[in-house]
């Protein structure tokens, strides 16, 4: 009883006089005493399993529509993608939605949203996708060879087969992205070269006229749009492809970001 009106800020009195005002109205106790104090019958204990399940319901529903109308919306995303191409792109979206906050974090573990805390999930498909989850397509990968402007000056690249005269870059995050570029464009590549941890620092410092990497072109559009990096032999697809990835019942904002995103990748 106490805690009851505590929670509905009332006070004791009051809870005492409903409840005997609802055995009135139904004709049968709801509540009895005992030697542990003030327990319900039988006919009370149903009542109130009944009427939780309600309340669970009402609350959940309340949930949601707080839920589509905006706030938080949290976006699972593969590191080197968000900060190479969504977060340039995602004051846009602050534009056109203001009442939702995106909230990032990085991942390119497989998409779970039994586990993960995340309504949006972007993920390159090089594994299964959550079944019954809605998927939207953002584009095919492709990849290539990229170096800093200086360095493809200094090089004077005829063909593929010159970059064997440059060091190579790779990520321990995709160790064989020489190997299978070499494979999809025929050209022999040599073992070796120098390994960087993350996939941001190897594209610094392809940037910076360390040697070539093999980079996606979604990582590298911004930077070959401003000259900090070229691509003198373009990019071949790579069989993969990145999507937004999101939950069949996922609310309504989750549903906005998707259409923006896949808009966006569209353009």
């Amino acid at each position: 009883m106490t805690r009851a009106a505590e929670e509905l800020g009332v006070t004791h009195g009051a809870i005492s006089r409903q409840v005997r005002l609802l055995e009135d109205t139904f004709g049968t106790p709801l509540m009895m005493r005992s030697q542990s104090g003030l327990v319900p019958t039988e006919a009370g204990a149903a009542l109130a399993r009944r009427l939780s399940r309600g309340f669970r319901e009402i609350e959940a529903g309340v949930d949601l529509l707080r839920a589509d109308a905006g706030g938080v919306l949290d976006v699972s995303c593969l590191g080197t993608f968000t900060l190479r191409w969504l977060i340039p792109r995602l004051g846009r979206f602050a534009t056109a939605h203001p009442g939702i906050e995106v909230r990032l974090t990085q991942s390119d573990a497989p998409c779970d949203f039994s586990r993960g805390r995340y309504d949006v999930a972007i993920r390159v498909t090089d594994h299964d996708l959550p079944e019954g989850a809605h998927v939207t397509p953002l584009f095919a990968e492709r990849f290539g060879p990229v170096l800093s402007p200086a360095l493809a000056e200094r090089l004077a690249l005829r063909g593929p087969a010159d970059l064997s005269r440059a060091p190579r870059l790779w990520a321990r995050t995709r160790p064989g992205a020489w190997a299978d570029w070499g494979a999809r464009s025929g050209v022999a590549v040599p073992e070796g070269g120098t390994a960087y941890e993350h996939f941001y620092f190897l594209l610094e410092a392809a940037a910076a006229g360390l040697g070539i990497a093999i980079a996606p072109e979604p990582h590298v559009a911004d930077d070959l749009a401003a000259g900090r990096l070229v691509a003198p032999f373009g990019f071949l697809p790579s069989g993969l492809s990145y999507v937004a990835v999101r939950r069949s019942d996922a609310p309504r904002k989750a549903r906005v970001f998707c259409d923006w995103i896949g808009r966006e990748a569209a353009g």
